[in-house]
């Protein structure tokens, strides 16, 4: 890492892949804090029936809060996109995989009680094995993340123009078929490969942001008060307007954490990014029962503050559990066994493959 936070990358696709970039960290903390928040704040106001005022960052947040999610995952591929297709697999399919089947096992235990007292456990085992075909609960981004890797490596010698024409067009287009791997997939996929593309522009802009704080400032200030009130009017998810506030919103994320990066703030945030999978996976539990247990006790009627407090507690409860699962030797939940490596193994494996 060069001292200002921007690798090689910003300059080629020869940087040294176990390199970690400062305001990527911060950016990914960001989005990964937004996605505990929408899920925590529309899971307590359905339970409670009625919304707070945690409801309108919701909102505000809906445009960009998954473009720039899956652009930022795609913007270190080229440096491992030329990998053999052992390696790219183990890497990019198996680790996933590993982490969706723990996971999605663990969060279906936790309902299948319920899903067997309504419809009886034979259609509750039915309904696990559907989540292998239909994304469970909150998994289904760990489950997109391997067919966006492999779509791109095969669709190499396809123009990249004309793959961003189409996945462009099949985002503006909505499409809406019920099954959540089609429709996540033409909603997300002109992100994730924008990011593969444009990786170079990627960086120029961090750069900038970093040289220019000033008029980076000014530019969030525009972005926010346009995302707004573009929300506001009902018109974010108009063809071709949700494709411009996507792009738009992922690139004051990126000036956003480039800005904190620069300045050292909220280290916090920075930390969340670099542990972005461990919260993503861990959150449903914390979350779920913080949820019910201040929503049965009543003691905090604005239902605002219990969604903040439920999002927070998510957040944090989710990096307990990491701790407390390394502690119990239970890094299997976090961290992938030899025994689920298919290709040789990283000098220094960790939980999140972004190289």
């Amino acid at each position: 890492m060069t001292p200002s936070g921007t690798i090689a990358a910003s300059r080629g696709h020869h940087a040294p892949a176990a390199a970690r970039v400062d305001w990527v960290d911060y950016a990914k903390g960001i989005c990964i804090v937004m996605v505990v928040m929408m899920h925590s704040v529309l899971g307590v106001e359905l339970a409670a029936g009625e919304t707070g005022f945690m409801h309108v960052l919701v909102a505000f947040a809906k445009p960009f809060r998954m473009p720039d999610f899956f652009l930022i995952s795609g913007l270190f591929l080229p440096l491992v996109i030329d990998r053999d297709w052992r390696t790219y697999l183990d890497r990019k399919v198996v680790h996933f995989a590993y982490f969706y089947v723990v996971w999605v096992t663990i969060q279906f235990g936790f309902k299948a009680p319920a899903f067997a007292a309504e419809t009886g456990w034979r259609d509750a085992g039915l309904l696990y094995l559907e989540s292998f075909i239909e994304p469970f609960g909150t998994l289904w981004f760990i489950y997109l993340l391997p067919i966006f890797f492999v779509v791109t490596k095969l669709t190499r010698r396809i123009p990249p123009l004309a793959i961003w024409i189409v996945a462009a067009a099949l985002e503006s287009a909505h499409v809406a078929t019920g099954w959540t791997a089609i429709d996540e997939f033409c909603a997300r996929f002109v992100y994730f490969y924008s990011g593969y593309l444009f990786a170079p522009y990627v960086f120029a802009l961090s750069d900038r942001a970093r040289n220019h704080p000033a008029w980076a400032l000014a530019a969030l200030a525009a972005w926010a008060l346009i995302n707004a009130s573009v929300v506001a009017l009902g018109a974010s998810e108009w063809m071709i307007v949700s494709l411009v506030l996507g792009f738009a919103g992922a690139c004051a994320i990126i000036t956003m954490g480039t800005l904190l990066a620069r300045a050292h703030w909220l280290n916090f945030l920075r930390f969340c990014g670099a542990h972005s999978i461990v919260i993503y996976l861990g959150f449903f539990l914390p979350m779920a029962a913080t949820r019910t247990l201040l929503l049965h006790a009543g003691i905090i009627p604005d239902i605002g503050t219990v969604s903040l407090i439920v999002t927070i507690v998510g957040v944090i409860g989710s990096l307990a559990i990491w701790q407390v699962a390394l502690r119990l030797n239970a890094d299997f939940l976090f961290e992938r066994p030899d025994a689920f490596w298919i290709a040789p193994k990283k000098a220094a494996p960790v939980l999140q493959a972004a190289e």
